[in-house]
């Protein structure tokens, strides 16, 4: 499993958060075993293969940590998404820029670009090109006004 894969697999997560009562590391704890992956992977290529042990901290970490800064990173979005309520904007589009601003704030390991590019791509495969372009014009506003100050 790569780094994107991962990342696929915590925005997913992330997601799931938006929905759920149930805490970060309980859903963590149920999704991130071999059993839930050989489940899910029936359904959903990316399950194919479990994560290792650095894969699994990686994505605890960026599903923790948009946990945690939820409310910091909505805001984020919120005041980028010019015209819009934060209400209006898909849930897996939400998920999609949380875990791309995380990384971009708290990831130093994790270039800047490519946590963004990483994000338009996955949002490809779950959103509009109308969606993906308003992801892309979010992260980039995002990027180029609260990294340059």
């Amino acid at each position: 499993m790569v780094r994107n894969t991962a990342r696929e697999i915590a925005v997913h997560l992330s997601y799931e958060l938006s929905f759920t009562d149930k805490t970060a590391e309980e859903l963590l704890g149920q999704r991130l075993t071999a059993a839930a992956f050989a489940e899910l992977a029936e359904e959903e290529d990316l399950y194919r293969e479990a994560p290792n042990a650095k894969q699994t901290a990686y994505i605890r970490r960026l599903v923790q940590g948009v946990d945690e800064h939820g409310a910091e990173l909505d805001g984020y979005i919120e005041k980028y998404a010019k015209g819009w309520k934060f209400s209006r904007i898909p849930l897996v589009a939400s998920a999609i820029m949380r875990v791309a601003m995380y990384e971009v704030l708290y990831m130093p390991d994790v270039p800047n670009a490519a946590a963004i590019n990483e994000a338009v791509e996955i949002a490809k495969k779950y959103e509009t090109p109308e969606t993906v372009k308003f992801i892309n014009g979010i992260l980039g506003s995002f990027s180029r006004q609260e990294l340059s100050e």
